[in-house]
């Protein structure tokens, strides 16, 4: 078992719009943090770097009053789950690992994936994996690393290298339109009160390859050959406002590769997290491609 750190509880207390039951899964010792709210047909949300499953609230509460059912993973070093403290633990490999070791534990058929961020990387190779269980997937401001990155990917690269005690909410707001308030800069701070507990965080970036033979590219290669022949609905929503993924090159890479995708829909006055900036509209159109397996672009 690797050395980790585990979140005290009370950080989590009265966090805004945030209301969501804990609940726990163990693999290998860890003890993983999930959410499964709702009764109707599951939306699975994939988080990313170095965000936790509060940025889909706004999704969540949405598509929970509309009936259907929510459920999301705070990844290893991430949200209420517990955190290795050595960077060298992290890999893409392990994080998909113990996600689908959770997911497996679940009664999910028909789901909607959506994915943003290394949730990008992590969900999509789960759906392709578990397609048999996958009805439609959402892919937000993501991509899948085979080597090649954006300019301003390589920065924030720069910038998590050599800034391990990473500040959290400010990368947070920073990649905003929304101005956050401090409560919610707070929340996104929460699991992460000492520079032990941010070693995922401050993993994640130096995880991605950036070179076609470094660990990963294969395996994403892979993913994007499975998506090459994947039928069913794809909806593809990026938004105009983020200089990791910009648009609509970032996104078009989808809308070129999925057979099922539509037309990129395009997230006007929104940064690099989506969710936090218009994260109802986000939930409308999420529910539009559960209700009618397609959405409409503008």
């Amino acid at each position: 078992m690797p050395d980790v750190f585990r979140t005290p509880d009370e950080r989590f207390t009265a966090l805004p719009g945030y209301e969501f039951e804990p609940r726990y899964a163990d693999v290998d010792g860890l003890r993983l943090h999930y959410v499964d709210e709702g009764e109707g047909r599951p939306v699975v949300c994939f988080h990313g770097e170095p965000t936790w499953t509060y940025l889909y609230r706004k999704v969540a509460g949405l598509l929970l009053e509309a009936g259907e059912r929510v459920v999301a993973v705070d990844m290893p070093g991430f949200g209420r789950s517990d955190k290795p403290t050595d960077r060298r633990w992290y890999s893409y490999d392990g994080h998909f690992d113990y996600v689908s070791r959770v997911l497996a534990r679940l009664d999910l058929h028909d789901a909607t994936v959506v994915v943003q961020d290394w949730g990008g990387p992590i969900g999509l190779r789960w759906a392709v994996a578990n397609a048999d269980r996958v009805g439609r997937l959402a892919i937000l401001n993501t991509g899948l690393f085979t080597g090649r990155v954006s300019k301003g990917f390589m920065q924030w690269r720069a910038f998590a290298e050599r800034t391990p005690d990473l500040p959290i909410g400010f990368i947070v707001d920073g990649a905003t339109t929304t101005e956050l308030t401090p409560e919610v800069k707070a929340a996104y701070e929460a699991p992460f009160p000492n520079p032990e507990s941010k070693a995922g965080a401050a993993a994640f970036p130096l995880l991605v390859p950036i070179a076609d033979d470094q660990p990963g590219a294969e395996v994403m290669r892979d993913v994007m050959d499975e998506l090459s022949r994947w039928e069913k609905p794809a909806l593809v929503m990026f938004s105009d406002s983020d200089p990791v993924f910009p648009y609509p090159r970032a996104g078009q890479v989808f809308c070129d590769l999925i057979p099922g995708a539509t037309e990129q829909v395009r997230v006007e006055g929104a940064a690099h997290f989506l969710q936090e900036d218009r994260g109802a509209e986000i939930g409308e159109r999420v529910l539009a491609l559960l209700r009618e397996g397609l959405t409409t672009a503008h």
